[in-house]
């Protein structure tokens, strides 16, 4: 694997880290502002918002610059939105800080994964999408334990103030690592919007909204869930989120071999196992070593299907794939609002800390029917001709080059 994948994964380790930290940190960020654990879920839902529209944003002002220049203004954006948060006086500069930061994910894992694909033979993509996308996932495994651990011994603000530093030497490694490759030729913002007319590209997204919306309907309320519910101590949230990140790395991993090789099966395994054992978290987050288990096998199970969708869409959206995987990150990340919003909603009805874990379950078995859907017209769509294949096929050549 090139070089320059590990610095894609140093800069998906910072923005990993950033965007997860605030779960553990939920309860201190609260009592400092004064405001209730559900108002402090905003922190979650906003910077999920942030993404979701900065991906298409940041996508379509950075198509008239080289892909390399954008990933390093990113990180800049990043670092700033960071630095804000550390800084805040009162918790609506907080909210913007994280907003700020927000805008720089979507596009930097939208374009980064384009750059991933293309600095790699084509049967290897999903793998090295899959590399930079391990940086986000050891950040829930070292980052977010650590960046926990800081905050609630010496305060949150410490926490984001490294996170800003993690992402200078994001920035350096990008600079420094990551070649400059030639912009496609003709490839134009009609082209990246044309992607969304295919129904496949837009399945492939709501996929995305509903599966990993399951696992963030459970993780988002994972630290009240665990200390009300399971009866852990307020510290073992830490290494909890140790569990939650160990799954995702091995999850992306195996998703990321086996959709090379058989991406629909991958996700109907996923997606139908994540719909299970989300359902089953109910039951089993009132016991501490099962809880313990099933924090474990939602992050594997959620991340299993992230490189099989992001290469679905690479796929589906091959001539002009830049916005497309943007705004797929985007998708990711809309599912996360929508889950931690309505995991906030089943909670404050009065239907206990374990509510957001039937919603979740919901959403994943959503996403499965989705697949299925998805897999039945493919195979209903009449196969292109030789010749029209042919062209299409030389259509699209500038677009890998």
């Amino acid at each position: 694997m090139p070089l320059a994948l590990l610095a894609l994964a140093i800069g998906a380790f910072g923005i990993g880290t950033t965007e997860f930290v605030i779960m553990g940190l939920l309860p201190e960020v609260a009592g400092d502002f004064g405001v209730s654990i559900p108002t402090a879920g905003f922190l979650v839902t906003g910077y999920a918002l942030g993404v979701m529209f900065g991906a298409p944003l940041m996508t379509v002002l950075g198509t008239r610059i080289s892909r390399k220049r954008m990933l390093m203004l990113l990180m800049g954006l990043f670092i700033v939105g960071n630095l804000l948060s550390a800084v805040a006086p009162v918790f609506a500069v907080m909210l913007i800080g994280r907003v700020v930061a927000s805008l720089a994910h979507g596009a930097f894992f939208g374009i980064g994964s384009v750059v991933a694909a293309e600095l790699v033979a084509p049967q290897k993509k999903a793998g090295a999408i899959a590399m930079m996308f391990t940086g986000l996932t050891v950040a829930n495994v070292v980052g977010v334990p650590l960046g926990t651990l800081v905050g609630q011994s010496v305060g949150w603000r410490v926490t984001f103030t490294i996170v800003a530093a993690l992402g200078v030497i994001g920035l350096v490694g990008i600079a420094k690592l990551v070649p400059d490759l030639p912009k496609p030729e003709g490839v134009h913002l009609r082209h990246e919007l044309a992607a969304f007319k295919n129904v496949q590209v837009l399945l492939a997204m709501a996929m995305t909204v509903l599966g990993f919306g399951g696992v963030f309907a459970a993780i988002t309320y994972i630290a009240p869930m665990m200390t009300h519910v399971a009866g852990f101590a307020d510290g073992s949230v830490t290494w909890l989120l140790v569990l939650f990140g160990l799954g995702m790395v091995g999850g992306n991993l195996v998703g990321g071999r086996f959709a090379d090789r058989a991406l629909m099966p991958m996700l109907y395994v996923s997606l139908g196992a994540l719909a299970l054992v989300l359902g089953l978290f109910t039951v089993t987050a009132h016991h501490k070593i099962l809880a313990a288990i099933t924090i474990a096998l939602i992050g594997a199970l959620g991340f299993a299907t992230v490189p099989p969708l992001q290469k679905r869409v690479l796929d589906q959206a091959s001539g002009a794939p830049t916005l497309a995987s943007a705004v797929n990150i985007g998708a990711f990340n809309l599912g996360n609002a929508l889950s931690a919003w309505l995991g906030g909603m089943v909670i404050s009805a009065g239907l206990g800390y374990t509510a957001p874990n039937w919603v979740g379950a919901v959403l994943a078995g959503s996403a499965l029917v989705l697949a299925v859907v998805s897999a039945t017209l493919e195979r209903r769509a009449p196969a292109p001709s030789p010749v029209v294949a042919g062209a299409e096929q030389r259509h699209a050549e500038p677009a890998h080059h």
